[in-house]
C-alpha cells in the first residue's frame, strides 16, 4: 500500500502543480475528486505510510510567484463532496443523531473559481483567488473589471465576503467565436475561462472577458449581529453585492432531495455552469456546536452532479461466458463513480466493438451509464497514450472449459459450443430461476453457484427435486429450516406459471419474456409450440428466419427436457391474464414511491393490476393510496398534503400476502 499512496500523491501533486501554477489542467475534477477519495481511504487505512506534504492536508495547490501573495484572515476551506442520496442523508443523519434538529439552506454550487473580496470603510480595497486555502493570489486589479463586484458598498462598513467568479455561458459562446476568426486556441469549458481570465496579469483581458460573480459566504457573520446563514445571504444582498436567488431555505431530508431534483431539471437553461448544490447548516450557533475537521466543516456539504461521462484507466479486458455460450469481453477500470455509484465493470459488448473504438489495456478512457443503468465504455483518450498501452487479443478458446470457440453463422459474437461447461450451465440455472422467468424466490446467483457446485442442481430438472435433500441443504452455511422450506415453496408455486414464463425460463437463444408471451398466447400449450417449422413461425409477426430456426432447433434437441419438465407437474399452457378480488387494491388507483426490500414495482404492480387495481405515475386528487417505501420522492410529501392513504412497507406485504 505504500506504493500506491506515493503514486496517488505523485498523481495529485502534478494535478495540482499544473492546475494552480501552469493554468493548465491535465485531468477532470472528476479524475482529481477519485484519486483524492482513494488516497484519504488509504491514508485513514494505513496511517504510518500518511506524510506531513500529503495532497490530503491542503484544500488547493501552490501559488504561483508572478501575483503578490495574500494571506487570508481565515483559511477558505472547501466542502467534502458527496455524490448521491445515501451520502446526503448520512449527513443529515450524523446531524440529528447529536440531538441537533437544524434547518439548512441549498444553494446553487457555481463552477468557476472562488474569490475573497475585502472592503474597508465600505471600499474595495482587496481580492484574492483561494490558492492552497491559507495564502492566495492578489487579483484585486482584474476583480475591480468585474461589474457585478461592488467597487464601493451601500455601507461604509469593514467586511470580507466570499464567493464565485464566473463565466456565462453566452459570453463563452461569443469569445469563442472570436477566437476562431482570429485563429487562436478555443476556451475548454466556462470555469477554466473564467479562472484563465481573472488571473491574467493585463487587466484589459479580463476587462473584455465580461466576467461575473456571485457572493455566497461572510467568514464571521456573528460580528454583523446575524444568527443564521440565510440572514447573512439577505445581508450580504443588502451592501450591494450579487446573491443567488436561487436558494431554499428548508428542514428535511426529502426537501433537500427535492431542491437537488428541481434544481437538475433547470441547469441545462441556467446562463451559466452549476456543478452541484451546497447545503449548509442554518443557525450560526449550531455550525459552531458542529465545528470542523482539519479539513473541512461538519456543517456542510457539497453534492456534485453526476457527470453525463466520467474518466478512468482500462486495466484489463476479461471473458465471460453467458447461458446460451456466448463470450462477452469486460473492462476492468480503476474503480470511479459514476451516476452516484462506484463502478470496477464495464460491458464491451463484443470484439467488434474494441476494434471499432481500437480500445488498448492501459488506456484511459470515457465511460457512462447507458439508460443511466449499464456502465458501458464510450471511447479511448488517445491523446493520453503514453506507448505503454498493449493492444487488444481476441481469446479463441473458452475462458471457462477451455473448448475452441466458434462464430455462427451471420454473427459477430463468439460463443463456446460445449453444452456442458459450467459457466453456461449455473447462467442457465440462474436465468431459469429469475423473477422475469420462473420467479423462484430466495434463489439468488450466489446461493444457485453454491449449488451447483454442491451437486444438487446441476439440471433444470434438478431444481424439482430439491425437495429431496431438504435436510442436506439445511447444513449448508447460510441456509437454515424457515429459508429452506421458503425455498421449496416457492419451487413448487412455479410450477403453476403461464407458459411464457416457462419459455422465457428455458433460454431459447434470442427469446426474451416479449417473444415468449407471443408464441404462448399464439400457441396456447408446448406440445403444439414443440411441432411448429420454421415457415410457419416466421408467419407471426416479430418472429424472424432465425428466431424461428432457434426455436425449431431447441425443441428438436430437448425433447426429453419437455417431457420431464411435464412429468413433473410444471404447467405448459397459457393461463392468460386472470383477474383476481382484493378489497384492498380493486377498483382503486395506486402510485408507489421509493423501494421496498424484496419487492420490485414491477412485481407490485403486477399485483394490483391482477387485482383490477391501476397504478400511475403521479399523485393526484383522484389517487386512493400511495405506497411509500425506503427514501421516497416528493410524491410521498403530496400525498401527506392532499391527505391520501398511505401504505408503508409492512402494508403492502400484508396485502399481498408475502
Amino acid at each position: 500500500m505504500k506504493e500506491k499512496i506515493e503514486e496517488l500523491t505523485r498523481i495529485l501533486e502534478e494535478a495540482n502543480y499544473n492546475y494552480y501554477v501552469l493554468d493548465n489542467p491535465t485531468i477532470t475534477d472528476q479524475e482529481y475528486d477519485n484519486y483524492m477519495r482513494e488516497l484519504i481511504e488509504l491514508e485513514e487505512k494505513y496511517p504510518e505510510y500518511k506524510k506531513s506534504t500529503s495532497p490530503t492536508m491542503h484544500v488547493g495547490g501552490e501559488v504561483i510567484d508572478k501575483f503578490k501573495k495574500i494571506n487570508h484572515l481565515k483559511p477558505m476551506l472547501s466542502l467534502p463532496d458527496v455524490f448521491n442520496e445515501e451520502e446526503i442523508a448520512d449527513f443529515v443523519d450524523k446531524i440529528q443523531e447529536l440531538h441537533i434538529s437544524p434547518s439548512y439552506v441549498c444553494e446553487q454550487k457555481f463552477d468557476g473559481l472562488s474569490v475573497s473580496l475585502i472592503y474597508k470603510n465600505g471600499y474595495l480595497v482587496s481580492g484574492a483567488t483561494r490558492g492552497d486555502g491559507v495564502v492566495g493570489e492578489d487579483i484585486t486589479h482584474n476583480v475591480k473589471t468585474i461589474k457585478t463586484i461592488p467597487l464601493h458598498l451601500k455601507k461604509d462598513i469593514d467586511i470580507e465576503v466570499r464567493g464565485e467568479i464566473i463565466m456565462s455561458k453566452d459570453t463563452l459562446n461569443k469569445l469563442n467565436e472570436k477566437r476562431s476568426k482570429e485563429g487562436l486556441p478555443l476556451l475548454q469549458n466556462c470555469r477554466n475561462a473564467a479562472a484563465g481570465s481573472a488571473r491574467q496579469l493585463d487587466s484589459k483581458i479580463a476587462a473584455e472577458r465580461n466576467l461575473d460573480n456571485f457572493i455566497y459566504h461572510l467568514p464571521n457573520p456573528e460580528d454583523y449581529g446575524l444568527k443564521t446563514h440565510y440572514e447573512a445571504l439577505e445581508f450580504m444582498r443588502s451592501l450591494g453585492f450579487k446573491v443567488s436567488t436561487n436558494c431554499a431555505l428548508v428542514k428535511t431530508k426529502q426537501e433537500i432531495l427535492d431542491y437537488i431534483e428541481t434544481l437538475a431539471k433547470q441547469r441545462p437553461d441556467l446562463p451559466y455552469d452549476i456543478d452541484g448544490v451546497v447545503i449548509k447548516v442554518n443557525e450560526l450557533d449550531l455550525q459552531e456546536q458542529l465545528g470542523f475537521t482539519s479539513k473541512y466543516p461538519k456543517w456542510a456539504i457539497a453534492y456534485k452532479f453526476p457527470s453525463e461521462e466520467v474518466y478512468t484507466k482500462l486495466t484489463d479486458i476479461i471473458f465471460t461466458v453467458g447461458r446460451t455460450g456466448q463470450i462477452t469481453p469486460n473492462a476492468v477500470l480503476e474503480p470511479v463513480i459514476v451516476m452516484g455509484s462506484k463502478v470496477k465493470r464495464a460491458t464491451l459488448h463484443n470484439e467488434d466493438y474494441i476494434r471499432t473504438l481500437d480500445l488498448r489495456i492501459g488506456d484511459t478512457v470515457a465511460i457512462h451509464k447507458a439508460g443511466d443503468v449499464i456502465p458501458e465504455v464510450i471511447r479511448p483518450l488517445e491523446e493520453r497514450r503514453t506507448g505503454l498501452e498493449k493492444d487488444f487479443s481476441m481469446i479463441d478458446t473458452c475462458p471457462i472449459c477451455g473448448t475452441k470457440l466458434i462464430q455462427k453463422e451471420g454473427l459477430i459474437d463468439y460463443f463456446c459450443p460445449n453444452e456442458h461447461c459450467a459457466a453456461r450451465k449455473v447462467n442457465s440455472l440462474i436465468h431459469f430461476a429469475s423473477r422475469g422467468a420462473m420467479n423462484i424466490d430466495g434463489l439468488g446467483d450466489e446461493i444457485i453457484e453454491n449449488l451447483y457446485n454442491e451437486k444438487f442442481l446441476q439440471t433444470i430438472p434438478d431444481f424439482y427435486k430439491l425437495y429431496l435433500y431438504k435436510e442436506d441443504l439445511k447444513e449448508l452455511e447460510g441456509f437454515g429450516e424457515k429459508s429452506v422450506s421458503h425455498i421449496l415453496d416457492s419451487i413448487e408455486a412455479s410450477k403453476q406459471n403461464s407458459l411464457e414464463k416457462l419459455l422465457f425460463g428455458l433460454g431459447i437463444p434470442g427469446i426474451g419474456a416479449k417473444n415468449a408471451k407471443l408464441l404462448a398466447k399464439e400457441y396456447g400449450n408446448i406440445d403444439k409450440l414443440k411441432y411448429a417449422s420454421v415457415e410457419e413461425l416466421t408467419s407471426i409477426k416479430d418472429i424472424g428466419d432465425i428466431l424461428a430456426k432457434n426455436i425449431v432447433d431447441y425443441f428438436h434437441n430437448n425433447k426429453e427436457l419437455i417431457e420431464t419438465l411435464k412429468s413433473i407437474g410444471l404447467n405448459t399452457e397459457y393461463i392468460g391474464e386472470k383477474t383476481s378480488f382484493n378489497e384492498y387494491i380493486t377498483g382503486k388507483k395506486f402510485v408507489i414511491t421509493g423501494t421496498i426490500e424484496g419487492l420490485s414495482r414491477d412485481e407490485i404492480k403486477e399485483f394490483i393490476e391482477k387485482n383490477n387495481g391501476t397504478v400511475s405515475e403521479s399523485v393526484s386528487k383522484n389517487t386512493d393510496i400511495v405506497i411509500v417505501g425506503e427514501k421516497p420522492g416528493s410524491k410521498y410529501q403530496k400525498a401527506l398534503d392532499l391527505n391520501i392513504m398511505i401504505y408503508d412497507e409492512q402494508k403492502i406485504k400484508e396485502v399481498m400476502n408475502m
